[in-house]
């Protein structure tokens, strides 16, 4: 029987205001994602115009958004066209400190480090680079720089059912763990995600989950981000607007499984889902 994960859970994060308080609290944070993109594969183009990216922002934070990760480009692992850093930045720059304005710590999801640099300028407070310092070769740099707190996420440019993909994501998050280590980025300040859906098969995301205590070795929190994945439709197949029911269950499973922040679409159902199934938890 795995235990309360209040108490078993990888220290949290300190010394650094980027990271929420409720970071150590029984239930894992809740990161709401607010994608201001025209191509995102769960919403987008829904929240592109400023003002609707705004109101959901605020209802995001008002359902118990711990964090808000804004992107502005899509990185679905399929189809998703890349753009250049200024074309994020004409996005971000209507709406940024805007959403920065509402109170709550705000992520920028994005692997370009001009793109990581401007928006920490404007306020935003954690980066979230989905390739894990790996990909932009100043951004680790710059990070250490400014002491801002980082989301490590393990990636690959395409999956290998061969694999065996624990061993990937512990060798990733090493190699990541030493560019940050060799470029002055604090422990403190490091989340790891093993980013489901990316660079994985279905399997290989399922596995990822189930066994996500394995990456408790590393000693630093972790970030499980499933809501609405492709691997759910691979089980019941659906929708990605469907996959709220699929969704739960993967972050219920993360949540045991020791993650302290759960990424999602759907931010008032994930809470009372983490709030409940934490209360049942402290009954044993």
């Amino acid at each position: 029987m795995i235990a309360n994960i209040s108490r078993t859970a990888p220290a949290a994060p300190s010394g650094h205001r980027g990271w929420p308080a409720p970071l150590s609290r029984p239930y894992p944070a809740v990161m709401g994602v607010l994608n201001i993109t025209p191509d995102s594969f769960s919403d987008g183009g829904q929240f592109i115009a400023p003002e609707r990216a705004l109101a959901q922002a605020r209802a995001m934070i008002a359902q118990g958004a711990d964090i808000i990760d804004i992107g502005a480009e899509s990185t679905r692992p399929y189809g998703a066209e890349p753009v250049s850093a200024d074309e994020e930045l004409k996005r971000l720059q209507p709406i940024l400190a805007d959403v920065v304005s509402l109170g709550v710590p705000v992520s920028i999801d994005s692997m370009k480090s001009a793109v990581v640099g401007w928006a920490l300028d404007a306020g935003a407070s954690i980066a979230n680079d989905i390739w894990g310092l790996q990909r932009d070769p100043g951004m680790a740099a710059l990070l250490a720089a400014r002491r801002s707190p980082v989301i490590v996420m393990h990636n690959r440019d395409r999956a290998d059912a061969g694999i065996d993909i624990m061993q990937d994501i512990a060798a990733f998050f090493a190699r990541s763990i030493e560019i940050a280590t060799r470029a002055g980025i604090s422990r403190e300040n490091i989340v790891l995600d093993p980013g489901i859906g990316f660079g994985k098969t279905p399997e290989q995301s399922m596995i990822a989950l189930a066994r996500l205590r394995e990456l408790g070795s590393f000693g630093l929190p972790l970030l499980v981000g499933a809501s609405r994945k492709r691997f759910i439709s691979s089980v019941t197949p659906s929708e990605p607007d469907q996959r709220l029911g699929g969704s739960i269950a993967a972050h219920l499973i993360a949540a045991e499984g020791g993650a302290r922040i759960i990424r999602t679409h759907d931010v008032a159902e994930t809470v009372q889902a983490l709030r409940v199934a934490t209360a049942i938890w402290d009954k044993r």
